[in-house]
């Protein structure tokens, strides 16, 4: 301590987290500009953000990818993207984050050859690619192969990093995604220790690790955390995953290095809880949130990003992403935060709560140990349909004013936000020319590969996926050979398989109750009227997702509600095309067709759906949209004819089922319904 600071009454800082904003858009080459800069700004990590065709393994120029090429973040097809996205920023001396999962085996291989090529030494390497398939089948919907082919990808791919990239995180078993599908912390905490319980059990009966080396595989185990506004909740639930990690790790694989035993955490704070209404309010939203998960010494977070205040708007400009990181920085540099000891430790508040949340966790792990483990709990639908239910009852308690949200359900009246005067502005926009540039250069790229040596990787590893040999060395070579990104995946489709995760929607039970005078029962009374008007029976509503966004939570939601309103519900889950969305409209003979998008891809899909509903001589079917929307889109989209558009500021799921029986009404040219409450 410097007399300096004596005199101060100021004590030596403790290292800051590691402090990322996550990005990526458009191009390999704008992505890269944006992470130089970012850099520049004091960032001192990277958290790249791959689009949808990336993270489900399609190259540009498949038709699932239309509209999503470089939407919610760059694309990478081959190693060429890969040289280009990492140009100037020496990898060797980099801590990169890759929030990638079903395809993270093949987008490590293309960072590894990168690396070499710059002349780094890859046992120097450091970063961590998300890795964890179980929440994508939960939550995220980006995954690709079954649940076994899965887990196998992600067991080789921690058996090979551990013996050469022995620094990198092979997996990061995401608890934030869990959060964001309506995960209460206890199943937040207990779904994610049973998803690492699952990996660390496949690693081990692998037999690709010598039992004395298998605590290097637990220390190399992170974990990517949500925190919610409820700030002593979810900080005793951090203090809560460290000690289950411990009981986990000491008592059921033997570990006795406590360093090996350390619960390492990353976190991005809250993205559900931010509002399009009073969007200014996600601002000190942002800011609790990331005190929970660094006040606390003991709890502290290894790294975190911060989502921008106007990220249910749209995609955030390169100005919002500085103000989310200015955020970090003022906490880190200005305040005496680093100073202290655990300014929690001994509070018997904080000591009560999170001996709850350990044993109510523990009780749930045990659960799911019984059905056979977490893979288990996936494919019989377990662990997501207790997701959709708890989402449902927190739906119903904003929506019954139970929890209060300031700007959606409370304090509602506001002065005009300056922030959002130019709604067009406040939000950044890829130009939609950009896909097509984006698939001329794969095709240039494939036309100027050795097609020979592209052809014999793939084989080789298909030859790999049909027997028991690790993949990742197989999977290099493709990289090296210059191998696309979709053609990797098919590959090991070709051996794998696909797999349709259970949606949850049908056994969920009932969220919103029914009763004479609510809410819900004028909205049955609408609907069975409406019915029986029309001679139908029941009216039938498809909910479908087009594209490859995966977040399908609020489709869930949707359709949920509308089957408790008395509708008979179609929805086939997430990653359809517009032509297989018509068809089954078509089949189904539905009175309404509601389409969910979050990606941003809705101005180039909803438009084709619409299209191939009239060349079917259905264009009296009524098409509703939802999903993060821009105004002068929505705009679009009506002209286009689509009959009503509903964005995050229409938290109301009730009056949504409503709104959506009146467009029925108004395309069958029946008079207006009012049913009294």
């Amino acid at each position: 301590m410097t007399e300096r600071q004596i005199a101060n009454g100021r004590q030596p800082k403790d290292r800051p987290w590691l402090m990322r904003t996550y990005a990526g858009h458009s191009t390999a080459e704008a992505s890269n500009e944006l992470y130089r800069r970012n850099l520049a700004k004091g960032q001192t990590g990277l958290s790249v953000a791959f689009d949808l065709p990336t993270q489900t393994g399609y190259d540009p120029d498949h038709i699932l990818a239309r509209g999503e090429v470089g939407r919610v973040g760059v694309p990478v097809s081959h190693l060429g993207d890969m040289r280009r996205l990492f140009q100037d920023i020496p990898l060797e001396q980099m801590n990169t984050s890759m929030t990638i999962n079903a395809t993270a085996m093949w987008l490590l291989a293309l960072y590894q050859v990168v690396a070499e090529e710059q002349g780094a030494d890859i046992t120097k390497l450091q970063g961590t690619t998300q890795n964890d398939i179980v929440k994508e089948y939960l939550s995220r919907g980006t995954h690709v192969f079954p649940p076994g082919p899965s887990l196998r990808l992600t067991t080789d791919m921690i058996t090979y990093t551990v013996a050469n990239i022995p620094k990198w995180n092979p997996i990061n078993i995401c608890s934030y995604h869990l959060q964001e599908a309506g995960a209460t912390p206890v199943q937040e905490i207990a779904y994610a220790m049973s998803t690492a319980i699952a990996v660390l059990d496949a690693v081990r009966d692998s037999g690709q690790v010598p039992q004395e080396k298998f605590g290097d595989v637990v220390a190399r185990i992170s974990f990517f955390v949500n925190a919610g506004v409820r700030f002593i909740e979810e900080m005793c639930k951090m203090r809560a995953f460290g000690r289950i990690w411990e009981k986990v790790t000491s008592e059921r694989y033997g570990i006795e290095n406590p360093k090996q035993r350390r619960f390492r955490y990353g976190v991005q704070v809250n993205s559900l809880g931010l509002t399009e209404a009073q969007p200014e309010n996600n601002v000190q939203r942002i800011v609790l949130e990331m005190l929970a998960v660094t006040l606390s010494k003991d709890a502290r977070a290894r790294a975190v990003q911060l989502p921008a205040w106007n990220e249910a708007l749209g995609l955030p400009r390169p100005w919002d992403q500085q103000w989310s990181l200015r955020i970090q920085q003022v906490l880190a540099h200005e305040s005496d935060l680093l100073e202290y000891e655990d300014i929690f430790a001994g509070s018997h508040v904080i000591e009560a709560k999170v001996d709850t949340l350990v044993a109510e966790s523990l009780a749930e792990i045990d659960r799911i140990q019984e059905m056979g483990g977490a893979m288990a709990a996936v494919e019989s639908g377990y662990l997501k349909s207790q997701l959709v239910s708890s989402h449902a009852e927190r739906r119903a308690r904003i929506e019954g004013g139970e929890e209060k949200i300031v700007g959606v359900n409370i304090f509602e009246t506001t002065e005009p936000n300056p922030l959002t005067s130019d709604l067009d502005t406040a939000i950044m926009t890829v130009d939609p020319a950009n896909e097509a540039r984006v698939v001329a250069k794969l095709h240039e790229w494939r036309d100027d590969r050795d097609e020979n040596r592209a052809q014999e990787a793939l084989a080789g590893l298909k030859a790999a996926a049909a027997g028991d040999t690790n993949l990742m060395a197989a999977t290099v070579e493709c990289a090296r050979a210059g191998v696309t990104t979709g053609e990797w995946a098919w590959a090991l489709r070709d051996v794998f398989g696909e797999f349709r995760a259970p949606t949850g929607v049908s056994s969920a039970p009932v969220a919103v109750t029914a009763e004479e005078g609510t809410p819900l029962a004028v909205v049955r009374e609408k609907v069975s009227r409406t019915a029986d008007e029309m001679g139908a029976g029941r009216l039938r509503l498809l909910v479908g997702k087009p594209g490859l966004d995966g977040h399908s939570n609020g489709a869930e939601q949707i359709a949920v509600r509308a089957r408790d309103a008395g509708f008979e519900v179609v929805y086939q889950g997430i990653r359809l095309t517009p032509e297989q969305i018509v068809d089954a409209a078509l089949a189904e003979d539905v009175h309404c067709v509601g389409l969910s998008i979050l990606s941003g891809s809705h101005a180039e899909l909803v438009p084709d759906v619409l299209r191939r509903l009239r060349e079917a001589g259905a264009s009296d079917i009524p098409v509703i949209v939802g999903g993060i929307i821009p105004n002068s889109d929505a705009e679009d989209l009506k002209r286009a004819g689509v009959a009503a558009v509903f964005t995050p500021k229409d938290f109301g799921i009730t009056e949504i089922i409503g709104r959506i029986v009146d467009e029925i009404r108004k395309a069958n040219k029946l008079d207006p319904l009012e049913v009294p409450a």
